[in-house]
């Protein structure tokens, strides 16, 4: 079988054939297979049902009926519960085909019972107790293992074609019972059923085997489950969810029950018995037809276009739609109402059997595997059997309630009163199952999530008053310093200026490393309050870091301070630290003759022979508001052998604001040595380096990692100004450029990135994901056209890998873009599962996107995103990108033409690939690549000039002889030689005359290391 249908799925006819069903080749055999299992056991199934209710109605009448509902309810919630206990003692492989054979081995036995007239009446009675039982059996045991077989994605469109086995058993069985009837008898019939039911559970068995790896190879054991969905933290969604998913499957079968019993009422309150059955005939086939045409070319489409939830309201809004109406019929007429109910039973049937049928499994995909069949088994096989009992009851006592309240009327008056109740309860009912397929989008979505990623404590799970005596407990009980340091800092982050109050009463009983940080964290935010606690730690002898920290915080919070008490900290004894910054306070608030002398300290600071001096002259600068005498120190310290001194001195500068040094900021950025430190001294001037840093940035000739620094310091600063300029770069720029300032931008905190979303606007966010995604078309159109069967060599596959690249970034630039329009934790999660090689797990982040995305590319964008054709992927993008066929020289001139979208090294390659071919490229492109920022796109261009245009290349060699990129300048060397060029007064090429940036640039008076 599995051989025939592949044969099948690779010839054009099943191409056609795939496509008008919706399914993929690789689906095909699983789907095909578990159609045919669906269909016989169906088939076996509504043959004993015709043989079981004609025999118990023979034996019993209709009014035994209310008996087998109720009791076959208890039974069906039984066997639930068996299934359930099953999957923890055997492997859900096992377990599905044991219940196929458990369904159809009974049958056998009931045969047997029937050929003994002493039996015949016990048999009957079973029979159709269990048939009200097997019904649930059949549709877990198929729900269940299409869940395991199918993905998220999958299932949509292979669950539809799956349940229409039912409605082609419909037709297949009622056709051949006559046949059968009159060939073998109706007891016989039920032999040929347990036939059918046999080979279904065979096919079960086919599948177990064959797709092994589907099913999990050990029982669902009690302790099992212990994953992620088990903590505290999100078992509250989980529960949520399992909860509405009762709700659903047990409104679904009260509507059922509330439309078919309006539905007989109506029939035998305006039809005549033979008139009921030829009805029922007619509508069935009718019925029947729209079905099958439903859910073989509709279901699966329209769950996709319009979404798993949409869809599934449509059933609830059908219903209410007919009910509200119905109450028109109180001034047309009885036979209005009668013609209402109909439709309504009509929608009913084809609605249930074809969206909701297909929609019901794909509820449970977002369960952990650990679980969801367990859940499954207890909601369609108790919840579902008790809803049907419980709405029996229900409707029992409306009846007896109408009887008593008006025994006067007639039967058919009563009757028709009834039924304006009835519709009146359908409607509340529809009205609710609406609302909770409502709130079940929510929480699919959100387990979706969850299963892709785990929660961060934001600061609104937190209660301040709560957190602020947690940790000053903590500090005063015994425990380590480490674990102290973090409560510390936790509190410093989240709420920065109550810090004092906190730790001011607390700093003498503190270590010295945590005395360091709480004072660091309270001159934050200094407070005269705190002078006296902070004071009293100078009775304690500090080390010379805490005390050069609690003289700072003294002298900077008094508003009279005694600046005489400073001199005693100024002798040479004292450590640097301590001496630097006595010398700094007193130059912000002493008078004349304290500066003069505080300068003299600094001054000795800054020129002494040992590092460390200098290091801590060069902190204390920055604690000082006037430089003064000390500026002509600068220039030499920023060309100092030390490190350390270089780094305090650049948050000097920022912290005095030295205007004209502040190029050495920005030459900081260079190196990885002073990056950090030029970093925090450029983000603590704010506005004010905003143009170096934006001119900076924007700069092509610079290194990309030192760009993206600049871009990394405005995003930093924070101030409305810088978010703005990095909006208007993201709108203004192309490829990486645009990713890292995407990036910058959600790095930054909650309240700035909404200043950059409204800034943005919803519409140039959209207009943004429109262009990546007529990008992406671009791209599709070359990789069809130099596929590997139209061009071949390692040039042509350096090029096809670079725009695979160039796709990659595209989707990654997409993702980032989606941020800006729906919840971040969705969007990271859909494209961290859309990473993975597992079909499962690419399905759920598609899943992810399809119930939170509400883009009108959305449809285009989930097929990008799944595993579709190169040419699937482009027809989606129709309307944006008009794909013509091209030679593959045409499509490279026309990938060149649009250079400023590529990638450096795509660029690159393209040059290459027109070399090795020996294609022609516009001038006017070439020259302009000529001037390319990046060394090796140059390279390529020189050589491909070497190949089309040695004339030209003659004479652009001369001028290009001091390339300031290394291979460059060594390849316009040796093609100069090549060609006899000399180049009189030009440096050698392994010695450039300008240098990369990178690596020095004299300028900026600044030394690297």
């Amino acid at each position: 079988m599995r051989v025939k249908q592949k044969q099948l799925a690779e010839t054009a006819w099943g191409q056609r054939l795939l496509r008008w069903v919706n399914l993929r080749p690789e689906e095909s055999d699983r789907t095909f297979s578990m159609f045919f299992f669906y269909t016989v056991t169906s088939i076996g199934l509504l043959w004993m049902e015709a043989s079981t209710v004609a025999l118990f109605l023979d034996r019993y009448g209709a009014n035994s009926l209310p008996w087998i509902y109720v009791i076959g309810a208890g039974i069906a919630s039984g066997l639930g519960l068996m299934y359930s206990w099953m999957q923890r003692v055997f492997p859900l492989r096992k377990v599905i085909v044991i219940i196929g054979f458990l369904m159809a081995l009974p049958l056998l036995l009931f045969w047997f019972g029937l050929q003994w007239p002493v039996l015949a009446a016990i048999t009957v009675f079973g029979m159709r107790l269990w048939l009200e039982a097997i019904y649930t059996l059949n549709d877990l045991n198929a729900s269940i293992t299409a869940n395991q077989l199918f993905n998220i994605r999958e299932i949509k469109r292979a669950f539809p074609l799956i349940s229409s086995g039912v409605l082609v058993a419909d037709v297949v069985s009622g056709f051949a019972l006559p046949v059968l009837v009159a060939l073998l008898g109706l007891p016989n019939v039920i032999l040929v059923a347990c036939v059918f039911m046999t080979l279904g559970a065979c096919v079960l068995f086919y599948l177990s085997r064959t797709y092994r790896s589907f099913f999990p190879d050990t029982p669902q054991s009690r302790g099992e489950g212990r994953s992620h969905f088990r903590n505290r933290r999100i078992q509250g969604p989980l529960q949520r969810y399992v909860m509405l998913l009762f709700g659903f499957f047990i409104m679904l079968q009260v509507l059922f029950l509330l439309v078919d019993f309006q539905y007989l009422s109506q029939l035998e309150l305006n039809l005549s018995g033979g008139s009921i059955a030829s009805f029922l005939g007619l509508f069935s086939g009718v019925l029947g037809i729209f079905e099958l045409t439903t859910q073989w070319f509709a279901s699966s489409r329209t769950i996709e276009q319009v979404g798993v939830f949409r869809s599934a309201m449509l059933l609830p809004a059908a219903i209410a739609f007919t009910a509200a109406s119905s109450f028109i019929a109180l001034w047309v007429g009885p036979l209005f109402f009668f013609l209402i109910v109909i439709l309504m039973k009509f929608l009913d049937e084809l609605l249930r059997y074809t969206l909701v049928a297909s929609i019901s499994p794909v509820l449970f995909q977002p369960l952990p595997e650990s679980i969801s069949g367990r859940v499954q088994s207890v909601v369609r096989g108790i919840a579902e059997p008790i809803s049907t009992g419980f709405t029996g009851l229900g409707i029992l006592f409306v009846i007896w309630v109408c009887r008593h309240v008006f025994p006067n009327l007639s039967a058919r008056d009563l009757q028709a009163f009834q039924g304006w109740i009835f519709v009146g309860v359908t409607l509340i009912a529809a009205m609710m199952w609406f609302g909770i397929v409502y709130w079940l989008r929510s929480g699919y979505v959100d387990l979706l999530v969850l299963s892709a990623e785990r929660g961060e404590l934001g600061t609104s799970d937190i209660n301040p008053r709560s957190l602020k005596r947690a940790v000053s407990e903590t500090l005063e009980k015994p425990g380590t310093d480490e674990h102290k340091r973090s409560c510390l800092e936790m509190l410093s982050q989240l709420y920065p200026q109550d810090v004092g109050e906190v730790l001011a009463h607390l700093l003498p009983k503190l270590s010295p490393t945590l005395q360091r940080q709480g004072l660091e964290a309270m001159l934050l935010h200094p407070s005269p309050l705190y002078i006296e606690p902070v004071r009293s730690l100078l009775t304690l002898g500090p080390p010379p870091d805490v005390l050069a920290l609690v003289l700072r915080y003294i002298w900077l919070t008094e508003a009279e301070p005694d600046i005489q008490q400073l001199r005693s900290y100024l002798h040479p004894e004292m450590d640097p630290i301590v001496r630097g910054t006595a010398a700094a306070m007193m130059l912000r608030r002493g008078n004349p003759i304290q500066k003069a002398e505080a300068t003299n300290v600094l001054r000795r600071m800054l020129t002494h022979k040992r590092e460390r001096e200098r290091m801590t002259g060069c902190l204390a600068l920055g604690e000082a508001l006037y430089l003064q005498a000390l500026r002509i120190h600068i220039p030499k310290l920023l060309q100092d052998e030390s490190l350390r001194v270089r780094c305090a001195l650049l948050e000097a500068i920022a912290a005095t604001q030295l205007r004209e040094y502040y190029p050495s900021l920005i030459q900081g950025l260079h190196y990885p040595s002073t990056r950090d430190a030029a970093m925090r001294a450029l983000v603590r001037l704010g506005n004010e380096v905003l143009p170096l840093l934006i001119e900076q940035a924007q700069d092509m000739h610079k290194p990309e990692l030192i760009r993206m620094q600049a871009w990394s310091a405005i995003g930093q600063i924070g101030t409305l100004e810088a978010i703005e300029a990095l909006v208007q770069y993201v709108i203004l720029s192309w490829g990486n450029e645009r990713r890292n300032v995407l990036r910058v931008l959600l790095k930054l905190p909650k309240h700035q990135t909404a200043i950059a979303e409204d800034l943005l606007g919803r519409k140039q966010v959209e207009d943004l994901i429109d262009q990546e995604l007529q990008f992406l078309g671009e791209i599709y159109a070359v990789l069809l056209d130099l596929a590997p069967e139209h061009i071949q060599g390692r040039e042509a596959e350096l090029l096809q890998r670079s725009l695979h690249d160039m796709q990659s970034d595209t989707l990654e630039r997409l993702f980032l873009l989606l941020r800006f329009l729906y919840p971040s934790g969705a969007v990271q999660a859909a494209a961290f599962n859309l990473q993975s090689h597992s079909r499962a797990n690419v399905a759920r982040g598609l899943e992810i996107l399809d119930n939170t995305l509400d883009l009108g590319r959305k449809r285009s964008l989930l097929i990008i995103l799944d595993r579709r054709s190169t040419l699937e992927k482009l027809q989606s993008l129709s309307d944006l990108v008009t794909y013509e066929p091209m030679t593959p020289s045409d499509r490279l001139r026309y990938l060149v033409d649009r250079q400023h979208f590529l990638s450096d090294w795509g660029l690159a390659c393209c040059f290459h690939l027109a070399y090795r071919a020996r294609w022609s490229i516009p001038a006017e492109q070439t020259l302009a690549c000529l001037s390319h920022p990046i060394g090796f796109v140059r390279e390529a261009v020189l050589s491909y000039l070497s190949m089309a245009s040695p004339r030209t290349l003659r004479e652009i060699l001369p001028m290009m002889t001091n390339d300031p990129n290394r291979l460059v300048a060594h390849q316009v060397a040796r093609l100069m030689q090549e060609m006899g060029i000399s180049a009189p007064g030009a440096h050698p090429p392994s010695t450039p005359r300008n240098p990369a940036p990178e690596q020095s640039d004299n300028t900026l008076q600044f030394r690297p290391i």
